[in-house]
C-alpha cells in the first residue's frame, strides 16, 4: 500500500487529492494545521486517512510531525497562503515564503531518509510575478513589502526546489524524484484568505478563469501516481494562459531555469531552517 502525505489537505486542492488519493487504496496522511477540521473531512471520505498536526509557519512543529513519521512513499507539498499582508513566522521568516517554501523545505529534508518514493511540489503561475529575485533579503526586513512579489517568490521558490531537488537526486544517483506542478487558477479558500481590497479584483477575475477544484487537483494527482512521469517539465493546465485546461507541459520563465540561483536558494534555505539534506 502506497503511503501518501499531503499537507494543507483541510479544504481545497488538499480535500480533492487526499479522496483521489484514498480512492485508489492508497493511505493517505492530511498534514493540516486546522486539526479539527482535517478530522470532519477525513471522517467523510472511504478509505485509510488519517490527520497529523502540521504548521508550517512553526518549525517546531514541522519537526514534531516528521518524528511521527515512520516511512511515506509520496510527499505532496499542497498547503500555502497568497497575498497576505506583511506577517511573520514564528521563527521570523516572511509568511508566505516562509509556510509555502521554508516549511516544505524542512519537511521534506526531515523525511527525506524515510521517503522512498516522490516529491510534489505545487508551484503557480504567480512565479511570473516575482520581479526582484533577493536572497539576501528574502524575508524583507530591508525592502518595500510587496504581497504579490512575495507570493511569487515563494511559488518561483518552489519550482527551483524542486528542480534544484531532482538534480541531487540524479547526481547521487538516486531513483526518488522531484516533481513541481500548478493547478491553473482555482477558485478554493486560498483567494479567501487575503482580507484586503485585492478580494474584489481576484475573486471576480478567478470566476472567468476558474479551474474547479476537481480539475485543478488532475496534475497534482498526476505527479503523485503517475510512476512514469517525466520530472523535468512543469505539469499543469495548459490552456488560457495556463489557468485551465487539460494537463500538459508548460513554459517557465527563463529565471526559474537559472541553476546558479537554485544553488542560491538552496543554501539560504538550508540557513533559515537549519536543515541539511544528505544530497
Amino acid at each position: 500500500m502506497t503511503t501518501y502525505i499531503v499537507t494543507g489537505a483541510n479544504g481545497g486542492l488538499g480535500e480533492v487529492v487526499t479522496r483521489r488519493l484514498a480512492a485508489t487504496g492508497g493511505r493517505v496522511v492530511m498534514a493540516c494545521r486546522d486539526v479539527d477540521g482535517a478530522r470532519r473531512i477525513a471522517d467523510g471520505i472511504d478509505g485509510d486517512v488519517t490527520v497529523g498536526k502540521l504548521d508550517l509557519a512553526d518549525l517546531d512543529s514541522v519537526r514534531a510531525f516528521a518524528d511521527t513519521v515512520d516511512e511515506v512513499d509520496v510527499l505532496v507539498n499542497n498547503a500555502g497562503l497568497m497575498y497576505v499582508p506583511l506577517t511573520r513566522t514564528k521563527q521570523g521568516f516572511e509568511m508566505q515564503f516562509g509556510v509555502n517554501h521554508l516549511g516544505h523545505f524542512a519537511l521534506t529534508g526531515l523525511l527525506l531518509d524515510r521517503l522512498t518514493d516522490r516529491v510534489v511540489a505545487v508551484s503557480s503561475v504567480a512565479h511570473r510575478q516575482n520581479f526582484r529575485w533577493r536572497m539576501d533579503d528574502p524575508n524583507y526586513e530591508h525592502r518595500r513589502y510587496l504581497r504579490t512579489e512575495a507570493y511569487g517568490q515563494s511559488k518561483l521558490a518552489n519550482m527551483m526546489f524542486a528542480r534544484e531537488l531532482q538534480r541531487r537526486f540524479e547526481t547521487a544517483g538516486s531513483a526518488k524524484k522531484a516533481y513541481y506542478v500548478h493547478p491553473g487558477v482555482s477558485a478554493t479558500g486560498l483567494f479567501a484568505r487575503t482580507d484586503t481590497p485585492l478580494d474584489a479584483v481576484l475573486k471576480p477575475a478567478v470566476s472567468l478563469l476558474n479551474n474547479p477544484p476537481e480539475k485543478a487537483a488532475e496534475a497534482l494527482v498526476l505527479a503523485a501516481t503517475d510512476p512514469d512521469l517525466d520530472p523535468h517539465p512543469w505539469w499543469g493546465p495548459t490552456q488560457l494562459m495556463q489557468s485551465r485546461g487539460p494537463v500538459g507541459k508548460c513554459p517557465t520563465t527563463s529565471t526559474s531555469k537559472d541553476e546558479a540561483k537554485w544553488a542560491e536558494l538552496w543554501d539560504v534555505s538550508e540557513r533559515l531552517t537549519g536543515v541539511s539534506y544528505p544530497l
